[in-house]
């Protein structure tokens, strides 16, 4: 084989997934798989991503996500190429951005939605949409190693988006640091402000994750989705409300399946036999 041939079998090889999956038991592993780009969110991750969760949504099989990442980076946001690219279009990229971003928010809102708690296994820095992506999942572990920014400030580009959900997970002020000055927040840091969960050895933290799914995906899946709806939910009303949310769904709750058993069986101290209904 000539060289020639090997360079054309080789620019015909199809290219790596951005996106693997695969399921461990009751818990679905998400890895974003852009390492050489360090990860960042392309066209092309986002939907690979969109889609994925849909279909989680409705896998009875799977009870819990731990999103993870190849490579050095968790996650560097948005691809600046591919977004620069654009600019040369009639409307500057007007269109192309517009969608792009509406795309990503999207994406953001289907893992608040997701059924299923979703939980990131950090080892290495995520910047902009890349901490907005922490930020969005209900629950975060980070290694030493790992380190979360809202940069934008420091190339012209408030990270406006990543704000809302990073603002939905720690005090304004800290918040408001982040986004103003660019600074990295180291891991500890970051869980003192509560944007992670829990900080461990640097290689440690997709063990440490799959720990926390496992012991939640113990619990009835039917429960679990309820009380995921409802802590988002009442999040956005005001106490009153909230306080009225929270007691329907306490009653509609008390009157599942579920709840039957697994009060039953607290009273009789047995295990509890889930149905997930």
């Amino acid at each position: 084989m000539n060289a020639q041939t090997s360079a054309a079998r080789a620019d015909a090889a199809p290219a790596a997934p951005v996106l693997l999956g695969e399921e461990l038991g009751e818990v679905a592993v998400l890895t974003l798989n852009r390492p050489a780009a360090r990860n960042s969110l392309s066209e092309a991750l986002i939907a690979a991503l969109t889609d994925t969760l849909a279909r989680i949504a409705t896998e009875r099989s799977v009870r819990a996500v731990v999103l993870a990442a190849n490579g050095p980076a968790f996650c560097a946001g948005h691809d600046l190429k591919e977004l620069t690219a654009h600019r040369s279009a009639p409307d500057r990229g007007r269109e192309y951005f517009r969608h792009v971003m509406d795309s990503c928010s999207a994406m953001m809102q289907a893992i608040v939605h997701l059924p299923k708690p979703v939980i990131a296994a950090v080892g290495g820095t995520a910047t902009a949409a890349g901490c907005q992506l922490i930020a969005s999942c209900d629950l975060a572990v980070a290694s030493t190693a790992a380190s979360f920014a809202t940069p934008g400030v420091d190339i012209g580009l408030f990270c406006s988006t990543p704000m809302v959900a990073l603002s939905r997970n720690v005090a304004p002020k800290h918040a408001m640091e982040m986004l103003l000055t660019g600074e990295a927040v180291s891991a500890e840091d970051a869980r003192r402000i509560g944007l992670v969960n829990r900080v461990v050895p640097a290689g440690r933290e997709r063990d440490a994750a799959m720990e926390l799914a496992r012991k939640i995906a113990s619990k009835s899946a039917l429960t679990v989705k309820i009380g995921k709806e409802a802590f988002y939910r009442q999040l956005e009303m005001n106490l009153a409300d909230a306080y009225a949310h929270a007691s329907h769904t306490m009653v509609e709750n008390m009157l599942a399946r579920d709840a039957e058993e697994g009060i039953g069986a607290f009273i009789e101290k047995r295990t509890p036999q889930w149905q997930d209904r």
